[in-house]
């Protein structure tokens, strides 16, 4: 496969309030999909509309894998806990071509919706 982009841009990130009503827990996830028969290195960086961005948020993904990464569990990205109802967007950076997706799940009303894309990639 030679699909996908090195640099990858989301710009609406916004995670939702948790509601325990629901057997469904609400959060935002990246996906990322690595192609390639080589180890990705990847970087990412969060920026935010009140404070200064965190840069370099190492991942690796296996070649040929998925990962996804929960952006409410801090241990997905480097430690960062992303506050709740906090405007942010990501930028991501590998050194090999990936495919990514950025997924939100809302559960704060009865008629959970949930929101995907595909970012805008360079």
């Amino acid at each position: 496969m030679s699909g996908g982009a090195k640099t990858w841009y989301f710009p609406d990130g916004y995670l939702p309030e948790k509601n325990s009503d629901g057997a469904m827990e609400a959060h935002e996830a990246l996906m990322l999909f690595n192609t390639k028969k080589q180890e990705a290195e990847v970087l990412i960086d969060i920026y935010f509309s009140d404070r200064e961005p965190v840069k370099d948020i190492s991942i690796k993904i296996g070649a040929e894998r998925i990962k996804t990464l929960r952006l409410d569990n801090p241990d997905d990205i480097g430690g960062l806990a992303i506050p709740i109802l906090t405007q942010y967007s990501i930028r991501v950076r590998s050194n090999v071509n990936l495919v990514a997706q950025f997924g939100r799940l809302d559960t704060t009303q009865n008629n959970m919706a949930y929101y995907g894309c595909i970012g805008y990639s360079e």
